[in-house]
């Protein structure tokens, strides 16, 4: 027997044997297990594949949302995995202290100790937080806000140049530098000069395929088990090496330095570390993994809400002049725009920063949660009137959520009045459902750090200029396409593309000198 001939028989015999498992395995999933009797398609009740697929295409948030619509407020997304769609299930999950996160965030791990976002131990994770807490504080903000407006207006200066020239803006594009100059100084005290020069770009690119590359084992870990990820490296092996280049640079050049040279992670919790007592063995090289995530969790997340108000405010004109009027109104210069008082009364920006955070949730999809393995034999676990077998996944979709008649009348259209209605009642049932940075003691810690830099961003911008859509084709990028039927078919909806956190393109813009109030650029203490 030749060697073709012998890998034939091999083929044919594993899958006489495959074929009879499946079937056993796929009748139980049916038939036996405990999730049984709750609804999903029949794809999903006997495995991760139809989930996973989905993530694969970066749609998965809108599958689970039509799917919902489709089945009832709960759903079988995966063999173990129950998918709610309510603001008691929001509760019962997320502010919940015997659920953590679900053993397939330790799938995200790759070299290094794992981060606040992988870290599953419940003592681990609160010293983590509360290190990272430092960082990010009322007086750590106090501190860095000055760095992080200097970003702001290299940003104001780079749309300013644009408009001189009437070009086209991808707003995308430009945000995520910002956003990630911003997190490069926060993170490692380094200026990463993104905006302005395309050397380092490569980190988004990156961070983009390591986030997508992540998302996909979450929702399929078959992917994992067999290996997959120790191609990754490979395909992009020249450009790994570059970023672990610029990595070791970036910390090298910081440790270099004094502990409080610069306002940013190191300094904030230095003297954290020190104390043994405090930092209960959390050492600095832990530091450089909860730093790295700082480049997702807070460039990429705050990116995505404001190119989705530059996009609605670009479709609604009236919430585009309550809005410039607002800002023109309440500050007489550049310089007064900052954290304070003034910022802090226009009402009006925050609702629109609140529904842009609800119409497009920086994470659109579902954040797994299970029970604590000490829990499983204890009370049951009961989601909003299910009791839970041990041993599944549970979840509320941000997406759907979001977008449920139920709690937000109108849910797909741009309505920033909603969050000012005077009816409490219709407050309170709004604000039940509303998560865009999650709940609980593992919900979003930079959730002021991106309300700050979203109010900076857009008010500056509607001080200096003003903008519109881009005439003809470029102008419909971000949009939906009419005709659609998988949940893309919306042209006022800003697309998003669910890889945990969430990408998008768009929206293209062109911007226009505000007044005389372009003569304050490049003046002193101006951008």
């Amino acid at each position: 027997m030749d060697i073709a001939d012998f890998a034939t028989s091999v083929a044919k015999y594993g899958a006489l044997l495959l074929l009879p498992y499946c079937f056993l395995l796929f009748s139980y999933r049916i038939f036996f297990h405990p999730l049984r009797n709750f609804p999903g398609p029949l794809a999903a009740k006997v495995s991760d594949f139809y989930a996973g697929s989905h993530a694969l295409l970066r749609r998965l948030h809108l599958t689970t949302y039509l799917d919902l619509k489709k089945y009832g407020p709960v759903l079988r997304l995966g063999p173990n995995k129950l998918v709610f769609n309510s603001a008691e299930a929001l509760q019962d999950i997320y502010n919940n202290e015997r659920v953590t996160k679900s053993h397939v965030y330790q799938l995200t791990v790759s070299a290094g100790k794992p981060s606040i976002f992988n870290t599953i131990d419940k003592r681990r994770h609160r010293v983590k937080r509360k290190l990272i807490g430092q960082a990010i504080s009322d007086k750590a903000m106090r501190d860095f806000e000055p760095i992080m407006i200097e970003q702001i207006d290299v940003f104001i200066r780079q749309l300013h140049v644009a408009s001189r020239k009437a070009c086209v803006v991808d707003m995308t594009e430009r945000l995520k530098q910002l956003g990630a100059d911003i997190v490069g100084l926060l993170a490692f005290g380094y200026p990463l000069h993104m905006q302005t020069e395309p050397a380092n770009r490569f980190v988004l690119r990156g961070l983009k395929v390591g986030a997508f590359q992540n998302n996909s084992f979450m929702q399929f870990p078959l992917l994992k088990n067999l290996g997959i990820h120790h191609l990754m490296p490979l395909l992009g092996y020249a450009q790994r090496m570059k970023y672990l280049s610029l990595l070791r640079h970036m910390i090298g050049t910081r440790l270099s330095q004094g502990k409080h040279a610069v306002s940013d992670l190191y300094s904030f919790v230095v003297d954290y570390l020190d104390n043994e007592n405090i930092s209960d063995g959390v050492k600095t090289e832990e530091l450089w993994s909860e730093a790295l995530f700082f480049f997702p969790a807070g460039g990429d997340t705050t990116s995505t809400v404001i190119s989705a108000l530059f996009f609605y405010l670009s479709r609604n004109p009236n919430a585009y002049k309550k809005l410039a009027d607002e800002i023109r109104s309440t500050f007489q210069s550049n310089a007064e725009i900052r954290n304070g008082p003034q910022l802090a009364n226009c009402r009006y920006l925050r609702a629109c920063i609140d529904e842009a955070l609800r119409m497009s949730p920086p994470v659109s999809g579902t954040l797994w949660r299970e029970l604590y393995a000490e829990e499983r034999a204890r009370d049951p676990f009961i989601v909003d009137g299910y009791v839970i077998p041990p041993g599944t996944q549970v979840g509320v979709s941000m997406y759907a959520i979001h977008h449920n008649e139920k709690y937000f009348a109108e849910p797909f259209l741009f309505q920033p009045e909603r969050w000012l209605a005077e009816d409490q009642a219709t407050l309170a049932r709004m604000h039940s459902a509303f998560s865009p940075f999650s709940l609980g003691a593992r919900g979003c810690a930079g959730k002021s750090m991106a309300y700050l830099e979203t109010s900076l961003v857009i008010s500056k911008a509607l001080w200096f200029f003003d903008f519109e859509r881009a005439p003809g084709k470029l102008g419909e990028v971000g949009g939906g396409i009419p005709g659609r039927t998988d949940g893309r078919g919306r042209p006022d909806e800003f697309q998003l593309y669910d890889q945990f956190g969430s990408t998008h393109v768009g929206p293209n813009l062109i911007f226009h000198p505000n007044g005389d109030h372009w003569k304050e650029i490049g003046t002193k203490g101006n951008p």
